[in-house]
């Protein structure tokens, strides 16, 4: 994978989607009711500064790059940067870190 040149600003976060599999390790197929589902999985692959609390202090972000996580289906901004589509977002967003 390319190094990319992009630093989200602020309290945003720039997120690659994870297709998820159509078959379980154990070789089931599993059939969605609509392929055309936005993936609601991601690895976060760049970090803007934080957000800012009420007294104009900036709050670090509680996830870091590269964790894969779980985010809302419907918040993001998709973005297309090198003929590949991301996904910005707050972290406000993201439901959850996806721990191994």
């Amino acid at each position: 994978m390319s190094k990319l040149k992009i630093k989200p600003v602020g309290e945003y976060i720039l997120v690659e989607t994870i297709e998820e599999s159509d078959t379980t390790a154990s070789g089931l197929i599993i059939q969605s009711s609509n392929k055309s589902e936005k993936p609601q999985k991601g690895k976060i692959i760049a970090l803007g500064s934080g957000r800012k609390d009420d007294n104009g202090k900036v709050v670090s972000f509680n996830v870091k790059m590269g964790d894969i996580v779980l985010f809302k289906k419907y918040s993001p901004e998709e973005v297309e940067i090198d003929n590949k589509t991301y996904l910005l977002m707050k972290e406000s967003d993201i439901l959850a870190i996806i721990e191994d």
